[in-house]
């Protein structure tokens, strides 16, 4: 069967046709029917250099070789007991041991679950129930977080979906991104603030790259005012490196999120910190949390393998760096065309705006028509990005010369 025709039936079974919003691509989304390396392949039988990669866990590419290893080796043994498992310590020490100040974990099955999560327990530890996040960040889709600028950027959130209380969101804060002085003034105006909560690099609007000592002096305004700092680092995490953003520019925040990445392409989530925080998480502690799939040995054996084998592999990470910086040099050496290449590690955007943005007002001002038609020449081209100018693209470690190649020639010809 067709993807268009796959679709036409999943738009009558599902609401969109989708399990995610992010891939109701119109007119309709290519279905895909397997994928290896840094290629997937639709039902239609097309080859694609994929630069999406699942919006970030495969830093190894897809199937890799020692994750399917593992995968294979625990089904042998069954997939789900309900009880502790030997990974989990492993692990723990594992991920713990690559952060510096990062004292205990609490693995879950999402993202989205260890954010709200994080945020929790933050409101318990400090015993207040505001929190901060960064306009155009995102944390996931629970009712917290889900929230848009009001009147201005420093203002208090109104509801950014349906079925979201008002009173709700009326706890959560938001500010531009890159400007400490918003978040001095804001938590020198209000006690009530108990964390805030931030990507260090964000990737759902990006990449959007920090200024120059700015998530330094987030550490210092919120530790100033007595608010805990919590870096989701669920795309960055082992993205940017062993250890991740907090590691690459030298902050330790008091609690940290992890995902992607650390369930080798399998779900998975993980909050993490200091001891005296995590202390609380039940059953050791009074705030609450649980999953039935929450450690889920699949995930953490893929997690393990993936992360032991970026520890051996150390120079992947200057590698990618350098594969970005060449289609970066592709798209310079095509002259000004009014956009903008951003760049860190191995994620990479090409913004349809003469500067790079500096945050979420400067994101909304590219051209999205421009992106489009540029995204759509893409995949002719055979390259599949992220059908968005709001989502960052990714390489994996399984991209070949040749499939760099073609990425550059692409953003040579197609913009």
């Amino acid at each position: 069967m067709r993807s268009r025709d796959l679709f036409a039936e999943a738009q009558h079974l599902m609401p969109g046709g989708v399990s995610s919003p992010v891939r109701a691509i119109k007119p309709s989304p290519f279905y895909t029917a397997h994928a290896a390396g840094a290629h997937i392949t639709t039902v239609e039988g097309e080859t694609l250099i994929d630069c999406c990669m699942a919006y970030g866990p495969l830093l190894l590419g897809h199937a890799h070789p020692d994750i399917k290893k593992a995968i294979a080796a625990q089904l042998e043994k069954g997939w789900l007991y309900g009880t502790p498992t030997p990974f989990e310590p492993e692990f723990a020490r594992l991920v713990t041991g690559d952060h510096p100040g990062m004292d205990m974990i609490r693995f879950v099955s999402s993202g989205s679950e260890a954010t709200m999560a994080a945020i929790r327990l933050a409101r318990g530890f400090t015993g207040k129930s505001d929190i901060v996040k960064i306009e155009g960040g995102f944390h996931g889709a629970h009712d917290a977080v889900l929230v848009k600028a009001g009147s201005g950027a420093t203002t208090m959130g109104v509801p950014d979906s349906a079925g979201v209380p008002a009173a709700l969101v009326a706890h959560t804060r938001q500010l531009p991104y890159n400007d400490p002085e918003a978040l001095e003034t804001m938590l020198a105006k209000n006690t009530g603030i108990a964390a805030l909560i931030i990507e260090p690099v964000p990737g759902n609007i990006g990449p959007v790259l920090p200024k120059d000592g700015y998530l330094k002096d987030v550490r210092e305004i919120t530790r100033a005012h007595d608010v805990l700092l919590i870096f989701d680092e669920v795309i960055t995490g082992y993205r940017l490196g062993i250890g991740g953003a907090q590691v690459m520019f030298g902050v330790r925040p008091d609690l940290t999120t992890l995902g992607k990445i650390i369930g080798g392409g399998l779900p998975i989530g993980a909050f993490c910190g200091r001891r005296e925080i995590m202390q609380l998480v039940a059953p050791a502690g009074p705030v609450y949390q649980a999953g039935t799939f929450s450690g889920n040995p699949l995930s953490l054996a893929a997690g393990i393998a993936t992360v032991r084998w970026l520890h051996d592999h150390p120079s992947i990470y200057p590698d990618l760096s350098e594969k970005t910086r060449g289609i970066e040099e592709s798209v310079a050496g095509k002259g000004n065309t009014g956009g903008s290449f951003v760049r860190i590690g191995s994620m990479f955007k090409y913004f349809f705006r003469p500067d790079a943005p500096q945050n979420y007002t400067g994101v909304k001002e590219c051209d999205t028509a421009a992106f489009t038609r540029f995204w759509q020449k893409m995949l002719k081209q055979g390259i599949f990005l992220p059908p968005s100018q709001f989502e960052t693209n990714f390489l994996s470690v399984a991209h070949t010369a040749k499939d760099l190649e073609a990425i550059r020639g692409g953003y040579a010809a197609c913009r």
